[in-house]
């Protein structure tokens, strides 16, 4: 398995769904892609929208109590509900 691949959608102040998410990073074809940050919930609906269409095989959203839950997948190997044990960059 490749390593996954880490989406920041992170606000530090109070914004509104007018304001566009960062740019995606780059996707290898059948990656895990995981979306962190503190951010409204909708801004990960917007995130998960936008990932739809990426050659990503799985999206996964991380919880820091519990790791990165996926909430969408396109292959065997990722299954819906499924919790990845992952550590995030401290560099974030």
């Amino acid at each position: 398995m490749t390593a996954p691949v880490i989406y920041s959608i992170a606000v530090s102040s109070p914004i509104t769904p007018t304001e566009p998410l960062p740019p995606l990073p780059e996707i290898p074809r059948g990656s895990l892609v995981i979306v962190e940050g503190r951010a409204p919930i909708w801004r990960y609906g917007m995130a998960l929208h936008l990932l739809h269409g990426s050659p990503a095989a799985a999206v996964a959203f991380y919880d820091p109590r519990l790791g990165a839950v996926v909430v969408a997948s396109h292959r065997r190997e990722w299954q819906v509900g499924q919790v990845v044990d992952v550590t995030l960059p401290a560099d974030k």
